[in-house]
């Protein structure tokens, strides 16, 4: 099995493909129509370094993991979903509103697109949950989840309810810090996306958003009890995360999907 996946990486370090747009604060490119709109709010960013090995073989064909000095990261990553909209029409306020904390991995595309794939996305209601797995193969998962806030300290729980493993859990308490004047290279590469890479019935496909530059604070994390790194097929993080950032948050615009580029790695 290990010789199967260290073959499956070679191969996808193989793919001809261009080499990683720069990094930039705004979004890379413009982005035309409007499949959905929705803002992020509260949201706050864990990260942990990821040998590439172990998640090469969890990212979508036609993708290899970006890296950054030769590692790459896993995210835990907490919010509040506001107003989901489709089509440019007003968000929706109840169905669209909703708690959501999500694992994902950093990848980059033959066209050298950077991007992020969603290994798991809790969610605190059960209709987009359904349509998001029925209708767009997304990985999302009905979960039982609160935000609360007291002074500068923000709590997120979240416990799994369906699809298994049934009762995935997470903890996580951050206390808000000063506003970051200018973010590291690390905490550009890992808040700087501008897409996502997924399969959608059997096309690689990429989806293109938008939103004003991150608001960004540094953030002390107080407390940490999670699974849903593990619950997504990862090796269990260890230590303490290397980046820790709290943002009040962004409206967000995703445009038209896109293919994928570079050939299947499968």
């Amino acid at each position: 099995m290990l010789q199967g996946l260290v073959g499956s990486y070679a191969r996808r370090m193989a793919l001809p493909s261009l080499p990683p747009e720069p990094v930039t604060t705004e979004p890379a490119r413009a982005v035309g129509g409007s499949l959905l709109t929705q803002s992020w709010l509260d949201l706050t960013f864990l990260h942990w370094p990821a040998d590439p090995a172990d998640v090469a073989p969890l990212l979508p064909p036609g993708t290899r993991p970006d890296v950054l000095d030769g590692v790459t990261y896993v995210g835990l990553v907490a919010f509040r979903m506001h107003r989901v909209g489709w089509f440019g029409l007003p968000g929706v306020p109840y169905l669209g509103t909703f708690p959501e904390t999500n694992v994902r991995l950093y990848s980059v595309d033959g066209h050298g697109r950077r991007g992020v794939v969603f290994r798991s996305l809790e969610a605190s209601r059960l209709l987009p949950v359904a349509t998001a797995r029925l209708g767009f193969r997304l990985p999302y998962v009905w979960a039982r989840m609160g935000i609360g806030q007291t002074g500068d300290s923000i709590t997120y729980t979240s416990e799994r309810r369906w699809p298994g493993p049934r009762g995935a859990r997470s903890r996580v308490v951050v206390r808000i810090g000063e506003p970051v004047e200018e973010p590291s290279e690390l905490e550009h590469f890992l808040t700087a996306r501008w897409g996502m890479h997924s399969s959608f019935f059997g096309r690689q496909m990429y989806l293109p958003n938008t939103h004003p530059r991150w608001p960004l604070h540094r953030a002390e994390l107080v407390e940490c009890t999670e699974d849903l790194v593990v619950a997504a097929g990862l090796p269990k993080p260890v230590g303490a995360p290397v980046s820790v950032l709290y943002s009040p948050g962004v409206p967000v615009r995703f445009g038209w999907p896109a293919k994928s580029g570079g050939r299947s790695n499968r």
